[in-house]
């Protein structure tokens, strides 16, 4: 049987490079996208930005203190995924065996290409010239045996960003069939998947600083420190043995939105207003890919930052709004109202056909609600959505200053996009640090 050949495609600052492609004005500067607001975060930052310790996922106000030059765009998700659709036909040409991680990385499996294409440095090579040529944007490919190998490698492949400015990567980054231990127990036991800072903390008492250090270690000490499951997967990533395929064909496991307010919301008005907004959204998600579910969770987070969920579990599956919201919605009640609620979250799972819909008993009184006169009020809607817009009907509740406010996929995911002269938010860090 011949070797797995497997890459690990990663875009380069993905949502900057599509950003960068229309407003080329921008290139070479330090730039960031994501909320632009006080409660915003950034999702991803040009390599000059990263200079300053700038990175996804930190407050924007934090990025702003890091680097005060830095151009703040806000995020246009349907933008990046119709480029991301772009970039998984490129790689479809190469294999059909193509796994999604996200919008901007993929595995691909390239055993059985590697007759017509050539090795998997090869392959890599083309995707990129290809991405380069077509799409005006760039990658970086890892190349080994294995799917957790090939994501370490990309890693390898990347741009750097450190105090002397930016130098590119070598783009592809191969780990060769027979020297998987030569690589990978060089590295910092850190970069396995799994090591957080609980388990860094337990291996570092050990005496284990190097995936090599792990990897001479009995299992049976591995397992008494960090405990049973966890310690084995950690020894067989750290002797590079990982046989999970590439998957084309991940199937959805849960539908989810969460939005976060400018300002703290103190009345249940309010919240209940923007709950039916996220159960809107999130019935249309469902209905468009043709799913129902019989399990919903409500997600909040406080003035506080403690955050709390709630799971509420129907007696059949659901797929309108109206049902989620009569579901969930006394769950609303548990809210400590003094404490506010900066972010509000729904998520739907346990996902059936829409088929299964079950009449439900709705009101806590006795009342029934038939599920037949919502499904033709929610097929309405769906066919004026796809005739007029997305924007062309919605709950009234959505309705604020003359316009429609509804929510839909990747819509203010990275906070809200409101700058007040209060943002300016103190912060330490303005120095350059060193990230791939």
């Amino acid at each position: 049987m011949s070797e797995r050949i497997v890459l690990h495609v990663d875009m380069d600052a993905f949502f900057v490079s599509v950003e960068f492609r229309r407003h080329p004005e921008l290139v070479g500067r330090p730039v960031v996208v994501g909320g632009t607001g006080r409660r915003g975060v950034v999702a991803a930052a040009s390599y000059e930005a990263r200079r300053y310790g700038v990175h996804s996922a930190m407050p924007s106000v934090t990025a702003r203190r890091r680097c005060p030059s830095a151009v703040f765009l806000p995020g246009d998700y349907e933008t990046y995924a119709a480029a991301g659709q772009d970039v998984l036909a490129i790689f479809a040409r190469a294999t059909p065996l193509v796994e999604p991680l996200s919008l901007d990385e993929a595995f691909l499996d390239v055993t059985g290409s590697s007759a017509r294409l050539g090795g998997g440095v090869a392959i890599a090579e083309r995707i990129r010239a290809d991405v380069a040529t077509e799409l005006e944007l760039s990658c970086s490919v890892g190349v080994a045996p294995n799917k957790f190998l090939a994501k370490l490698a990309s890693v390898e492949a990347k741009p750097i960003a450190d105090i002397d400015g930016v130098r590119p990567g070598t783009g592809v980054f191969e780990v060769r069939p027979g020297e998987e231990l030569e690589y990978l127990h060089a590295l910092a036991v850190s970069r396995l998947w799994g090591v957080g800072p609980a388990t860094l903390d337990k291996l570092r008492r050990m005496g284990v600083s190097t995936v090599g250090d792990l990897a001479r270690l009995e299992l049976a000490a591995v397992v008494a420190s960090v405990g049973g499951s966890h310690g084995r997967h950690l020894i067989e990533l750290a002797n590079a043995r990982d046989d999970r395929p590439v998957e084309p064909h991940r199937g959805v496991k849960s539908v989810s939105h969460e939005v976060t307010f400018a300002d703290d919301l103190h009345e249940l008005d309010d919240i209940h207003r923007e709950l039916v907004r996220l159960a809107d959204g999130v019935s249309s998600r469902l209905r468009h890919q043709q799913l129902a579910a019989r399990t919903f969770t409500l997600k909040i987070r406080d003035g506080a930052f403690a955050t709390h969920t709630k799971s509420v579990t129907g007696a059949g599956a659901v797929d309108d709004g109206a049902t989620i919201v009569d579901l969930v919605a006394p769950a609303l009640g548990e809210v400590d109202l003094a404490a506010g609620v900066r972010l509000l979250g729904l998520g739907a799972s346990r996902f059936a056909q829409p088929a299964e819909q079950l009449r439900l008993q709705l009101d806590g009184g006795g009342g029934t609600t038939d599920p037949r006169r919502r499904a033709g009020a929610t097929s309405a809607v769906d066919d004026i959505r796809q005739r007029f817009g997305a924007t062309a009907i919605g709950p009234a509740s959505s309705v604020a200053g003359g316009e429609l406010h509804l929510v839909r996929r990747g819509a203010q995911q990275w906070g809200p996009d409101q700058h007040r002269p209060d943002d300016d938010a103190s912060d330490d860090g303005d120095t350059p640090s060193r990230s791939r």
